[in-house]
């Protein structure tokens, strides 16, 4: 096995972390924590030194995973699976299995990288265009001052390829030596590929951010918080780029409510 593929040496297991409760939407499990919790729980993940992964199932992960087994693995193995948006945490209600909070990974950014400046831990970005996460970067660490941000790169991830062929990415991580990974690839490629590299990156903990950089980057734009509150997010993003979100919104997500509909009358006794 090339050396950038061997897990990075880790102590004994610690114990185990206090089961939470996990609501079932489609194929993906989504731990009921809200944001504070959240933060405290990917704090434990760190503290464990064994690793891990964090997930933020919205409802294109839902309908992906739906169909890839590849990503629905990936959601089987998470550490934390924290929910991405409105219209999963209606689902999630009118399945009888509420969610207290929604968390996307750019809502995890910044509390993160402030608990990071407090902890001193270190924090790699990982994909994003060429550039973006050296501006992120730059950004994060004039808010918060003494992060530890050890690396930026945006290498060229194709799942087809075996992952020793996309060695020196890994190489570049691992000679980093962060606490915390933040892959910024996108779905299913982030989750699929943080997957297949967890072991070789231990004990860093991965975080799947999505266009979270180029946000805090100025690169891109979030919806405005009323629209993000009443489950418009989506509408915001496909008026500012229509062209590449079209697809995904008009055509793929709306199986999103056949799959609550399956899972609900699957539930019926």
């Amino acid at each position: 096995m090339p050396s950038a593929l061997r897990s990075r040496a880790v102590p004994p297991d610690r114990p185990a972390s206090p089961r939470r409760r996990r609501v079932r939407i489609g194929p993906v499990d989504i731990d009921a924590l809200g944001l504070a919790e959240a933060i405290d729980a990917i704090e434990e993940l760190v503290a464990r030194r064994r690793g891990g992964m964090i997930f933020t199932p919205n409802v294109d992960h839902v309908v992906l995973a739906d169909e890839n087994p590849l990503l629905r693995e990936a959601y089987a193995e998470a550490d934390l699976s924290l929910v991405d948006g409105v219209p999963v945490m209606w689902a999630a209600r009118a399945l009888g299995s509420p969610l207290p909070e929604k968390v996307s990974g750019s809502d995890l950014v910044r509390p993160l990288v402030a608990r990071a400046a407090e902890r001193g831990w270190g924090i790699y970005f990982l994909g994003g265009r060429p550039g973006v996460a050296a501006k992120a970067k730059e950004i994060l660490e004039r808010e918060f001052p003494g992060v530890r941000i050890v690396g930026v790169s945006s290498p060229d991830i194709d799942l087809s390829r075996d992952v020793s062929e996309q060695a020196d990415a890994i190489a570049a991580v691992r000679a980093a030596q962060p606490d915390l990974l933040f892959l910024a690839l996108g779905a299913p490629k982030q989750e699929i590929w943080g997957r297949r590299i967890r072991d070789a990156v231990a004990p860093a903990v991965i975080l799947g951010v999505g266009a979270s950089l180029d946000f805090v980057a100025g690169e891109a734009k979030r919806a405005p918080r009323w629209m993000s509150s009443v489950g418009l997010e989506w509408l915001y993003r496909l008026a500012q780029e229509p062209r590449r979100m079209w697809r995904r919104y008009l055509v793929r997500d709306p199986r999103f409510v056949a799959i609550v509909v399956r899972q609900a009358i699957a539930r019926r006794p």
